[in-house]
């Protein structure tokens, strides 16, 4: 990584900021980008609903219609946003793309947490949260861009792979 990047926040349609982190993850995958976008964000904030007279935790978009981008600019990376379906712009005045200061991104008080893991291919792991809770497999891919492991399980006795975040599981 770079210490020329900086954080860029682009404009998306209302409702499509995950579709648009995911196009943009899928692209910097399928161009080999990695070093120059590292990291897609839509921030999130913890908000209690009460639905029913029923208190329920739930994540809402800190900033809807916004996706924040820490990449370098140039003229490759400044293409491959623009150009990524549901992205309607960069913030900054007219077509220049203007990258957040420090001072504002912690004002706005987030948090970028750095995840590292320390599974490698072969390694077995036990998944730790959500429907798989408990289950054991063997780590096929580790993705760090994405912060995701590709986890073989026995799914109705036939070996399936399993998408997780680094957040899901634990090395055995």
């Amino acid at each position: 990584m770079s210490n020329t990047q900086k954080w860029y926040v682009v404009h998306t349609y209302s409702g499509y900021e995950n579709k648009v982190k995911a196009n943009i993850e899928k692209i910097i995958d399928n161009r080999k980008l990695h070093d120059q976008i590292t990291e897609v964000i839509v921030p999130l904030q913890d908000v209690v609903e009460v639905k029913n007279g029923a208190k329920k935790q739930v994540k809402k978009k800190l900033f809807p219609g916004y996706v924040l981008l820490k990449m370098d600019m140039n003229d490759d990376t400044w293409y491959v946003v623009r150009n990524t379906r549901g992205v309607t712009g960069f913030v900054g005045p007219g077509s220049k793309p203007v990258p957040l200061t420090e001072d504002e991104i912690r004002a706005l008080g987030i948090r970028f947490e750095v995840v590292q893991i320390d599974i490698a291919v072969g390694d077995m792991v036990r998944i730790t949260t959500g429907p798989f809770e408990g289950s054991v497999g063997e780590a096929k891919d580790v993705n760090n861009h994405k912060k995701t492991v590709t986890v073989n399980l026995s799914v109705f006795g036939r070996e399936t792979p399993v998408e997780l975040n680094f957040t899901e599981i634990q090395r055995m």
